[in-house]
């Protein structure tokens, strides 16, 4: 019965709590350019963003650009505040600083960004799926025996997809999902710790930075890891896309490159670069925000020193 009282007044409670908020914002601020992304990855005909929207909204509404949010909603507190606090341990242990009160050097920011990225995907992976085939129903999904021709949401994807390929098929495109994250989380977290420390010189020993600074190194982090490791999303939506009544399925990462390559180009790997880079400056500005508010509600002073969370959960 004590214990949540006891966590929330602890500092790891309300870094948790704060990364959960943090982290819902940006999912709320960024599904409808994330679901645009995904039908601009999936399609054949190369589809304009703006085209893709103009029929999304003529044929199913605005509702559908929020199709499928509930699967990384309910996980994204939990997530978000993970990986936060992952980053923190394995920034500082792949290389410690001299004192405690130090900031993570850069090598240790871009090492621990990685290493969170890699752990990340084991809880991403079936996320991303279930949010995927969501996203992408009206056209990846036939009409099959024993399958509703539209799926309400992940509960019943998720129990279709253990009913027809086993608890395994939950984690369909999972070595993919690592080799994009593990990189992009590297480039994120060094990203952000670099230009906030440009923006505001002296900031990650002070943690003095303003609100705007951290909107817009949190922003520039985001669109730094999505176009370092975007020709692996595209690969990994479209893995896990498909399914195992999907007419000539991809056999693996390497033929799902080779054959989207060979039948649509090279600009295949950066179709919806433009969304995606977007929604990475809006998604990721929210998420500091609202990472950086909550904290400053939660301590009773409503004014704390961000070298005190940053270094802790960033």
């Amino acid at each position: 019965m004590d214990f949540w009282p006891e966590f929330l007044a602890s500092s790891w409670g309300k870094e948790f709590v704060a990364g959960g908020f943090g982290g819902t914002a940006g999912i709320i601020a960024g599904y409808p350019l994330d679901t645009l992304r995904i039908r601009q990855q999936q399609t054949n005909s190369g589809s304009s963003a703006l085209s893709i929207l103009r029929r999304v909204l003529a044929t199913d509404g605005p509702a559908a650009f929020y199709r499928g949010m509930a699967a990384p909603l309910a996980a994204v507190t939990f997530q978000n505040a993970m990986v936060f606090q992952t980053y923190a341990i394995l920034s500082r242990a792949f290389d410690p600083p001299s004192s405690p009160n130090e900031p993570p050097s850069y090598k240790g920011v871009a090492l621990g960004g990685v290493g969170t990225g890699a752990l990340q995907s084991v809880l991403l992976s079936p996320v991303e799926l279930l949010k995927i085939r969501l996203q992408l129903q009206d056209t990846s999904h036939s009409k099959q025996p024993n399958k509703p021709s539209t799926c309400r949401g992940p509960i019943t994807v998720a129990k279709y997809i253990i009913r027809t390929e086993g608890a395994r098929g939950l984690y369909r495109g999972f070595t993919i999902t690592a080799l994009r994250d593990a990189p992009s989380h590297g480039f994120y977290f060094w990203t952000y710790e670099y230009m906030r420390e440009q923006l505001h010189p002296g900031c990650r020993k002070k943690g003095q930075e303003s609100l705007q600074t951290m909107l817009l190194a949190g922003g520039l982090a985001g669109v730094a890891s999505w176009v370092c490791c975007y020709p692996l999303d595209v690969v990994k939506t479209r893995l896990q896309a498909q399914t195992p009544s999907s007419t000539n399925p991809y056999k693996g990462i390497m033929d799902c490159l080779a054959r989207s390559v060979r039948q649509e180009g090279y600009s295949v790997l950066w179709r919806g670069l433009g969304t995606a880079v977007a929604r990475a400056f809006v998604v990721n500005g929210a998420v500091f925000a609202a990472y950086e508010t909550a904290l400053r509600c939660f301590f009773s002073n409503g004014n704390i020193q961000t070298e005190n969370t940053i270094y802790s959960t960033d």
